[in-house]
């Protein structure tokens, strides 16, 4: 089973009219709340250093999105931890507020599409620079939000000697426990039993403090296949028969194409896989999904549930913003039990 892209794709591209986000708008975070769709989606402009920042839309159909503001609403802070640039937004509502972890670098990245794969600009720096500035690292924050305009940044949440992304929170706690998905690309090799960067998963009393917490491998890619580096994409839906869960895949030991896959996980117990679909649900088809900064990628990191309906959002080849649609019984109907 594929998920159906909108016929209106992209839902939202680049806007000249803004020169922060003249080049880019890719990679949202969504979430449904009182009737409203709320997007962060990642934005550039067309600057040598590649800045990127956080714009904000709204939709009331999820398909049909309006830009709320002509300014960004998040961007990197001059002089702090997340100084060169944040993306790639994911967002949980606990309690009454929005968590949002987001990726970010100590330096701004520059026009990586023009470099080596995995290639990002790093400063000058003498010997006892710490990696996290030496290596510009790709390492991810927390913030809090009520309003998707006013935020409070709580720092980061994941090692500052680890290039650590495609972190997400569950929703809720489980257990007692907060919960964290992660995908660290140093936990290769013998000593972690994997020979691709995997998803892992933390549990914590306190929704800042992970550092000192064990990782646990939860999925792993499987060589000469689409899925061989995988990593997390959107945070987990709770539905009466599991925790749904989108990740993405890369063959090619992540030089390739990038698809999707879906995993159901125990509602008790995250780290059991209960069934996964047989194949990718989404691939890279169409122009704005092929022609961008990353040549074929599907990127989602937004997911939400509406009346049995699954809308998933994603950034199409690093330009655009897409959604895709299911069934979300039907979806889970498919998969095949582990």
């Amino acid at each position: 089973m594929k998920l159906k892209k909108y016929r209106g794709n992209p839902i939202l591209s680049p806007n000249e009219k803004n020169d922060w986000e003249a080049l880019v708008t890719c990679n949202p975070g969504v979430i449904y709340d009182d009737g409203v769709f709320y997007m962060l989606y990642r934005a550039a402009g067309n600057d040598e250093n590649h800045i990127i920042r956080l714009g904000l839309a709204t939709s009331d159909d999820g398909f049909n999105f309006r830009r709320v503001l002509d300014q960004p609403v998040f961007s990197p802070c001059e002089n702090n931890f997340d100084a060169g640039c944040v993306e790639d937004p994911r967002i949980v509502k606990i309690a009454n507020e929005f968590y949002v972890t987001y990726a970010y670098r100590p330096f701004p990245p520059g026009q990586y599409w023009r470099f080596e794969h995995d290639v990002v600009n790093v400063p000058d720096c003498g010997p006892d620079t710490p990696a996290a500035l030496k290596k510009n690292l790709g390492n991810t924050g927390l913030a809090i939000t009520k309003d998707f305009i006013h935020y409070r940044r709580l720092g980061r949440i994941t090692s500052p000697v680890l290039d650590d992304r495609d972190v997400i929170l569950f929703p809720e706690k489980i257990n007692g426990k907060y919960v964290l998905l992660h995908r660290p690309k140093e936990y290769v090799g013998e000593k972690y039993g994997v020979k691709y960067p995997s998803i892992w998963m933390k549990f914590s009393d306190d929704i800042l403090n992970w550092e000192d917490k064990e990782s646990h491998l939860l999925l792993t890619g499987i060589e000469g296949t689409w899925e061989e580096k995988i990593g997390g994409s959107t945070p987990p839906l709770k539905t009466e028969k599991g925790w749904l869960m989108i990740y993405h895949g890369v063959e090619n030991g992540g030089c390739g194409f990038y698809r999707v896959g879906a995993l159901l996980l125990d509602l008790e117990n995250p780290l059991k896989i209960i069934a996964k679909a047989p194949d990718f649900i989404l691939e890279p088809e169409f122009d704005y999904e092929i022609e961008g900064y990353y040549r074929g990628c599907v990127f989602p990191t937004g997911n939400v549930i509406v009346d049995d309906t699954l809308y998933v959002y994603y950034g199409g080849a690093d330009k655009y913003v897409g959604v895709a649609t299911c069934n979300v019984n039907e979806l889970i109907n498919a998969f095949i039990e582990i």
